[in-house]
C-alpha cells in the first residue's frame, strides 16, 4: 500500500509518499510559494537526482495537481500510476478537544475544522483548503486527519486551564491545547527504546525548536504539560513569534500607536521573536554567523531564545519529579549547538551535564545521537523528528482497522531493531563532513 502525506501551509504544501510493504519512502518533496509569484516544486524521488521546476500555483490545488503531475513523471517520478495511491493523510494542526487521535476525514470532522481556524490562523486554514484541493484530485480515496493536538489530549485539568473566568473554557473552548504532537509522540517513544524502558514508565523533556517552538513534560509516556496555549503564539521565543509575554502589552500597544487588535495579532505572529529581537533575521544561521562576527542584536537573541528553553527545562523536569532524559528536535534543536548549549548551562544540579565537543558534533538530520556527559544522571539525545512517519503509520492502520489512541498502539518506530533506510543511506556524508559523529550516535539500550 502506498500512501500519500500532505502537509499544507499558508504558502507551501510538503509531500512524502511511502510504500507501506517495503518500508521506505519513494519520494518526498515541497512547493513553495502557493498562492504567490515565483512558486516552484523540489522533488526527489528514490535513486533519483533532485528534481526543481518551476510552475505558477495560484492556489493549492494547483499545487497538489502539481505533485501529481510530478510523482508519476516518466523521469522524474515515483509511481506509475495515481490509482497506487491507497490513503492519503493529512496535517492538521488543531483538533480542539474532540479529537484524541487520528481520523478518517469526514464532512463533521471538516466542519470542526472549519470551527476551529481562529485557534489557529497561520495553519487550520490552510491545512482545511488542502484537505478539499486533495480530495477534489482524488475523490475515491480515503483522507485521514493526524492533528497536532491529539498528543496532548492526556494532560490534566490542572495543566490545561486558565486562570481565567471559566465559563470562557465552557462556552468557548479557551484552554491550554498544545501544539506539534506528532513530533513529541515520536520522539517520546523513540527516546523510550533508546533508554531501554516500557514508553510508559519514562519521564522525558522534549524541546521541538523551529521556527516555531514548543516544549513538553512527558510524565509516564503520556503528554503532561507543554509551553503552547489556546494557538501556537504561547511559550518559547520562536523564528517570528513573541512567545510568552505579559498580555497587557497588547492593549498598551493599542492605545500608544492606534494599532488595530488585527494588527497587534499580526505583529506578535510575524514580527515577533528572533526576528523581533535582531529586526533583521530569522533563520538561527544567520543569526549564529552575525553573532560571531559581533553582531549585540544576534548575540541578545540567542541567548533569549535559549534562556527561555532553559527556564522551561528545570519547571518540566519538577513538574513531572525529574526526568530520565531531555530531548531536542526539530530544525534548530537537531542542527542547532550553540541553542542547545545555552538552553543547558547551568542544569548540572538537575542532573543535566552536557558534553559540549559531542553537541558540537551533533549536526544531523540522519541519526539519533547522545550528547551528555558519561556520569550524567540525565541522558541529553537529539533525536530528528519524524513526523511523516507517523502520519503515514496512523493512515495505514486507519485503513487497516488497527489504529487507537497511542496507549493501545504500536508504532514500527518503536521497535529495538527499528532502521530507517533513507537516513541510514544519508549519513555516511554526514560522518564526513561533521568530526566526532561517529563517536555519538545513539543506540537502543539492551
Amino acid at each position: 500500500m502506498v500512501i500519500l502525506t500532505l502537509n499544507c501551509g499558508s504558502s507551501s504544501v510538503k509531500y512524502q509518499v511511502y510504500d507501506m510493504q517495503k518500508r521506505i519512502a519513494l519520494a518526498t518533496g515541497i512547493v513553495e510559494r502557493v498562492t504567490q509569484s515565483g512558486s516552484f516544486i523540489k522533488h526527489n524521488a528514490k535513486g533519483k537526482e533532485e528534481y526543481k521546476f518551476d510552475k505558477d500555483c495560484p492556489d493549492h490545488k494547483a499545487a497538489i495537481e502539481l505533485i501529481m503531475k510530478t510523482l508519476i513523471d516518466d523521469k522524474v517520478g515515483a509511481i506509475g500510476s495515481i490509482s497506487e495511491i491507497m490513503a492519503v493523510g493529512h496535517r492538521a494542526v488543531h483538533g480542539g478537544e474532540k479529537f484524541s487521535k487520528s481520523v478518517r476525514i469526514t464532512p463533521e470532522v471538516l466542519d470542526t475544522f472549519e470551527e476551529l481556524k481562529g485557534l489557529a490562523p497561520l495553519h487550520n486554514p490552510a491545512n482545511i483548503t488542502g484537505i478539499k484541493a486533495a480530495q477534489a484530485i482524488l475523490p475515491k480515496v480515503p483522507h485521514c486527519a493526524v492533528m497536532d493536538t491529539a498528543w496532548h489530549q492526556t494532560m490534566p485539568k490542572s495543566s490545561y486551564l486558565y486562570a481565567l473566568p471559566y465559563e470562557w473554557y465552557t462556552k468557548y473552548g479557551v484552554r491550554r491545547y498544545g501544539f506539534h504532537g506528532t513530533s513529541f509522540l515520536y520522539t517520546a517513544k523513540r527516546a523510550a527504546v533508546l533508554l531501554g524502558k516500557d514508553p510508559f514508565s519514562i519521564n522525558l523533556v522534549i524541546a521541538h525548536i523551529g521556527n516555531g517552538s514548543s516544549i513538553n513534560a512527558v510524565k509516564n509516556g503520556c503528554s503532561f504539560d507543554t509551553s503552547m496555549g489556546l494557538t501556537p503564539l504561547e511559550g518559547l521565543v520562536m523564528g517570528t513569534r513573541s512567545g510568552d509575554h505579559d498580555p497587557a502589552i497588547a492593549f498598551y500597544i493599542m492605545e500608544k500607536t492606534g494599532l488595530s487588535p488585527k494588527e497587534v495579532e499580526n505583529a506578535l505572529n510575524k514580527k515577533s521573536g528572533v526576528l523581533g529581537i535582531t529586526e533583521k533575521w530569522v533563520d538561527r544561521r544567520d543569526i549564529e554567523v552575525a553573532a560571531a562576527e559581533g553582531n549585540e542584536r544576534a548575540l541578545l537573541a540567542q541567548i533569549i531564545e535559549g534562556y527561555r528553553v532553559r527556564k522551561y527545562i528545570g519547571a518540566y523536569a519538577a513538574a513531572v519529579g525529574g526526568i530520565d532524559a531531555l530531548v531536542f528536535t526539530a530544525g534548530v534543536g537537531e542542527r542547532g549547538p550553540v541553542t542547545r548549549r545555552i538552553a543547558t548551562e547551568g542544569l548540572e544540579f538537575l542532573g543535566i551535564k552536557v558534553d559540549q565537543e559531542k553537541n558540537k558534533a551533533s549536526m544531523t538530520r540522519n541519526a539519533e545521537t547522545c550528547i551528555s556527559t558519561e556520569d550524567s544522571k540525565v541522558k541529553v539525545f537529539v533525536i530528528p523528528t519524524d513526523e511523516e512517519l507517523v502520519m503515514t503509520e496512523d493512515t495505514f492502520a486507519l485503513e487497516e482497522g488497527t489504529y487507537d489512541i497511542h496507549t493501545n498502539f504500536t508504532y514500527s518506530f518503536q521497535k529495538p531493531d527499528y532502521i530507517n533506510k533513507e537516513r541510514v543511506d544519508s549519513l555516511a556524508k554526514d560522518l564526513e563532513k561533521w568530526k566526532g559523529l561517529d563517536k555519538i550516535l545513539a543506540y537502543p539500550a539492551k
